[in-house]
């Protein structure tokens, strides 16, 4: 079956999490995506642990069936590179701060001078416009500015750090799919291509429209404040041997058959929806029993019934649930050494086609030479490249 993408052309520039993320579900889906990395400052992700080897697994993944090629950007020459190269490149994808392409010699108007049908896309931290669009900033920093980090955490306790990137992945990799592919489309009905501007910080404030329209209508949400952080008795709950449990039973009939699950009827009647002293009093209710037994034990009872209780997973237990081994979300990726090395699995599902895992994340520069030739270099002009220190060894 030919995968979707598999007409695509793409020149990632990207690093660490945001964008190559994002290039990740392209090269997932089909395209060819070849890294672009410098020689002598290559992305810090490869040397971050835990290791396979001597290969970082962050890498492995995040770059899994992408080529790659070595480019010093600094180097005279570098700039010309970049242009032959687009000429024959359907999407470049970059993670600089504004401007830094366009000093380079590369930036979007140059790109489109050879090729007007490229489609070019900057993840930054706050866009190409606004006071704060030279400013540095990590995914914390996005979620504190855009307001999420206000009403989440505990009441008097203050935000806790997420344990995923909501603004690098959710602002930044996955709005950049939708408006590369967007203009990808919009290049079949035109001919035309464009700039794609896509900021973190944006994508975490657009993430915040539910907590933004209580504030447009009335007061801003607070920590346990609302009914789905933690203010209602939505929420997770310790049992007697140190798991937790997620209670989501927020429907009438989710919250009937709950209560007499923990045989506690005596909680039916108050629907779970009370003002904020009886709602905490209630939740110290639900804590008491569900403390009362084991996870073990609570998972028997309600293996039996269907109301959004769900027991809070481990990785490693999530990785051998029966619903990821079903749904076939752990897959075995080719090293090249004859073995494979277990990756989480792109999680779009298409009838006619099927995602692509051709290898892990490349060695530096492994595919430079093929690259170049692919785009009409001569063997001689490689070597002049290779000598003026344009291309790594």
């Amino acid at each position: 079956m030919t995968a979707p993408l598999a007409s695509l052309k793409v020149l990632d520039f990207s690093m660490l999490l945001p964008g190559p993320f994002a290039t990740m579900f392209l090269a997932d889906l089909g395209a060819d995506v070849v890294r672009v990395e410098s020689p002598h400052q290559p992305d810090a992700l490869r040397f971050v642990p835990p290791f396979d080897g001597d290969t970082s697994a962050w890498h492995a993944l995040l770059n899994c069936s992408k080529r790659s090629m070595t480019l010093d950007l600094k180097k005279p020459g570098a700039s010309d590179v970049v242009k032959r190269l687009a000429q024959t490149y359907d999407i470049v994808v970059e993670q600089f701060r504004p401007g830094v392409m366009d000093r380079l010699g590369i930036g979007y108007e140059a790109l489109r001078a050879v090729n007007p049908r490229l489609i070019y896309c900057a993840i930054t931290g706050y866009g190409q416009t606004g006071p704060y669009r030279d400013r540095a900033g990590h995914d914390l920093n996005y979620l504190a500015l855009s307001g999420i980090a206000s009403h989440t955490g505990r009441r008097g306790q203050g935000p806790l750090p997420l344990g995923v990137q909501v603004a690098d992945v959710g602002g930044g990799s996955y709005n950049a799919l939708v408006g590369i592919l967007a203009a990808v489309i919009h290049r079949q009905q035109t001919g035309e291509g464009q700039f794609v501007d896509i900021s973190m910080f944006d994508g975490a404030v657009a993430w915040n429209a539910l907590a933004a329209s209580q504030h447009f209508v009335g007061s801003d949400p607070e920590p346990e404040g609302t009914l789905l952080n933690g203010g209602g008795f939505y929420d997770y709950y310790r049992t007697s041997d140190g798991r937790y449990l997620s209670v989501a039973s927020l429907e009438p009939k989710f919250w009937r058959g709950f209560c007499e699950a923990i045989d506690r009827p005596d909680l039916i009647e108050s629907g779970g929806l009370l003002d904020p002293q009886t709602q905490r009093h209630l939740k110290s209710e639900i804590q008491k029993t569900i403390a009362s037994h084991t996870c073990a034990d609570w998972l028997r009872v309600f293996a039996r019934v269907d109301v959004c209780v769900e027991p809070v997973l481990s990785v490693s237990e999530m990785a051998q649930h029966p619903q990821t081994q079903a749904r076939e979300m752990v897959v075995s990726v080719p090293k090249g050494d004859g073995t494979s090395q277990r990756q989480i699995a792109n999680p779009i599902r298409l009838s006619a086609c099927q995602p692509e895992y051709r290898h892990i994340g490349s060695a530096l520069g492994e595919h430079t030479e093929a690259v170049l030739l692919e785009a009409g270099y001569t063997e001689l002009e490689i070597k002049t490249l290779r000598e003026a220190g344009v291309i790594g060894t």
